[in-house]
C-alpha cells in the first residue's frame, strides 16, 4: 500500500505527540524539586532515566518491527505509554517518578516504529521528503512539548501535564487503529536471531557506524543543553517561571519546519553534505550560548541554530541508513536511534554533573567538546564515503 498525503500527515502528528512524552518533564524539574524537597540535580535525574528508558525501548522493541506487523505493535506500545503516564501523574516520591520516567521512555519509542513503516511504503524517489515531513512532526513535538508542559505546570501543577499526556496518547491509539496502513514483516527468524543480527549490521555497515556515532555526539549536545538550560533560566538574571522557560521551545520549533527541505536536499544530492553544514550550525549555537549567557535574545538565536543543525544532521543521516538494506530498516533504525539516545542520556547526565560544579560555562565547554568529536568523526570518515551516493 502506497502512502497518501493524509497518511503522511497523520503519521507526522502521531510521531510528534508521542515523542513529546519523553520531554514534558524538562520544564517541570524545578516544580518537582520543590514538591519532593530534593535538589534540582536530583530532580533532573527524571529526565536522565526517561532518556535511558527510551534507549532501552529502541534496543529491545524497535527491532521487532522487522518481525511483527508494525501497525499493531505501534498501537500496543502507545497504550502501554498511557499506563506509564498515569503512573507518573500518581507518583508519591522522586524515586517513583524516576521509575515511571524510565517506563515512559521505554514505551514512547513509537516514532521510531512509524519512521521505518513510512520509509518502507514510500516511493524511493521521495523517501527523503517523506522522512523529512514526519521528522518535522517529531521535532515540533519535541520542542513544543516543553512549551506546553511549562504552561500547564505553571497554571495547574506538574502532575496535570502527565494526565493530559495520557489522554492524548489514548486518543492517538484510536486514530492509529483507524488510519495507519498495515505492513508485512520480512524477518522469519527468532527474536534471538533478530537481536544477533544487530551486531552483524554494525560490523558490516560502515555508513551506519559513522552516522550513529555522529548522531550520538550531537544528541548528547542537545540533551545537555535542554536539561541544564532550565536551571540557567530559573536563576538570576532571568528568574523565569516554568511557563516562561517552556516558551523557549517556540524558538526551536521555528527551525523544525525546515526538516522537509533537508529531506528534499537528501533526495537530490549526497545527504552527507547536510551533515557537515549541520555541525557548523551546532558550533555557532554553543558559541552564542557562551557569549550571550545573560542575554535572552542571544540564547534564542543559539537555540534556533542548534535546532537547524541537529535537523540537518539527523534527517540526512536517517535518509542515508534507510537506503542500505530495505528489509532491515527497523534494525538499522534500532542501531542508529539507540546510539543516538544513549548519547542523549549521557549528555544529560554529563550536563547535570558539569552544572553541579562549573555551572553554565562548564556546560558550554562540554557541549562544544561533543560537537568537536562529531566533527572529527565526520572528517575522519570523509575519504571513505565521499564517492558513495548513499553516504
Amino acid at each position: 500500500m502506497a502512502l497518501s498525503r493524509w497518511n503522511i500527515m497523520i503519521m507526522a502528528l502521531c510521531t510528534g505527540l508521542i515523542v513529546a512524552n519523553i520531554y514534558y518533564s524538562q520544564p517541570l524539574l524545578v516544580l518537582m524539586s520543590d514538591e519532593f524537597g530534593v535538589s534540582e540535580s536530583n530532580a533532573g535525574q527524571v529526565t536522565f532515566f526517561t532518556q535511558v528508558g527510551y534507549a532501552l525501548g529502541l534496543l529491545f522493541c524497535v527491532p521487532l518491527g522487522d518481525k511483527l506487523e508494525r501497525k499493531w505493535q505501534i498501537v500496543v506500545m502507545t497504550l502501554a505509554a498511557v499506563v506509564a503516564l498515569v503512573a507518573a501523574a500518581e507518583s508519591v516520591n522522586i524515586t517513583m517518578l524516576k521509575i515511571t520516567g524510565l517506563l515512559i521512555g521505554f514505551t514512547s519509542v513509537v516514532p521510531q516504529l512509524i519512521l521505518p513503516l513510512a520509509a518502507g511504503l514510500s516511493d524511493p524517489a521521495s523517501r527523503g521528503k517523506v522522512i523529512g515531513t514526519i521528522m518535522s512532526g517529531l521535532l515540533v513535538g519535541i520542542l513544543l512539548s516543553r512549551t506546553l508542559s511549562g504552561v500547564v505546570g505553571h497554571h495547574f501543577g506538574w502532575r496535570a501535564m502527565f494526565w493530559i499526556a495520557a489522554g492524548i496518547s489514548a486518543l492517538l491509539a484510536v486514530i492509529m487503529i483507524v488510519s495507519f496502513p498495515s505492513s508485512k514483516p520480512n524477518f522469519k527468524g527468532s527474536y534471538g536471531d533478530l537481536m544477533k543480527s544487530l551486531l552483524t549490521l554494525i560490523k558490516e555497515q560502515p555508513v551506519l557506524r559513522e552516522a550513529s556515532a555522529i548522531n550520538a555526539c550531537c544528541f548528547g549536545m542537545f540533551g545537555m543543553f535542554w536539561t541544564t538550560v532550565v536551571f540557567l533560566l530559573s536563576d538570576a538574571p532571568f528568574k523565569y517561571t516554568s511557563e516562561q522557560i517552556g516558551l523557549m521551545g517556540l524558538a526551536a520549533a521555528a527551525g523544525a519546519l525546515g526538516a522537509p527541505l533537508v529531506g528534499r536536499i537528501a533526495d537530490k544530492k549526497n545527504p552527507r553534505i547536510a551533515v557537515g553544514y549541520g555541525i557548523i550550525f551546532l558550533f555557532l549555537g554553543y558559541f552564542l550560548f557562551y557569549i550571550f549567557k545573560a542575554n535572552i535574545i542571544g540564547i534564542i538565536i543559539g537555540i534556533i541554530a542548534i535546532d537547524l543543525g541537529l535537523q540537518g544532521i539527523h534527517v540526512s543521516n536517517q535518509t542515508r541508513i534507510y537506503t542500505l538494506l530495505p528489509d532491515a530498516r527497523n534494525r538499522l533504525n534500532t542501531v542508529f536511534m539507540t546510539t543516538s539516545f544513549i548519547g542523549t542520556s549521557l549528555g544529560s547526565g554529563i550536563g547535570l554533573w558539569v552544572w553541579s560544579f562549573a555551572q553554565w560555562n562548564g556546560v558550554c565547554v562540554a557541549g562544544t567538546a561533543l560537537i568537536t568529536i562529531a566533527l572529527i568523526i565526520y572528517l575522519g570518515t570523509y575519504k571513505k564515503t565521499k564517492g558513495a551516493v548513499t553516504a
